[in-house]
């Protein structure tokens, strides 16, 4: 069984499948799209190899190489928020202080 925190998030980022990630998206009221398992995707790789969750603004500029989308295409996959949303549904900690810059 995958064990989450009292606010959904993984407590380990290593059980997450994309079962879990449909499961989560759905509690957040999202429809999982092919931009937003794109955005998943490159957290998960970066997650492997950096060993921490990547910035939002890695992310946008991912998201801006890979479909000409503006950086506001992030906050439109993840209305309710980057940490919120994103790293949440990508199976990532909570993370204890963030800059979305």
């Amino acid at each position: 069984m995958t064990e989450v925190d009292t606010e959904g998030y993984l407590i380990d980022p290593s059980q997450w499948d994309e079962d879990f990630a449909q499961q989560a998206a759905l509690a957040e009221g999202i429809s999982l799209t092919d931009d937003h398992w794109r955005v998943i995707r490159f957290m998960r790789q970066w997650l492997d190899e950096h060993q921490v969750a990547p910035d939002a603004r890695h992310v946008m500029k991912h998201l801006t190489q890979a479909t000409g989308a503006g950086r506001n295409r992030l906050f439109e996959l993840f209305p309710y928020g980057y940490v919120q949303q994103a790293c949440k549904i990508a199976g990532m900690k909570r993370p204890r202080a963030w800059s979305t810059g």
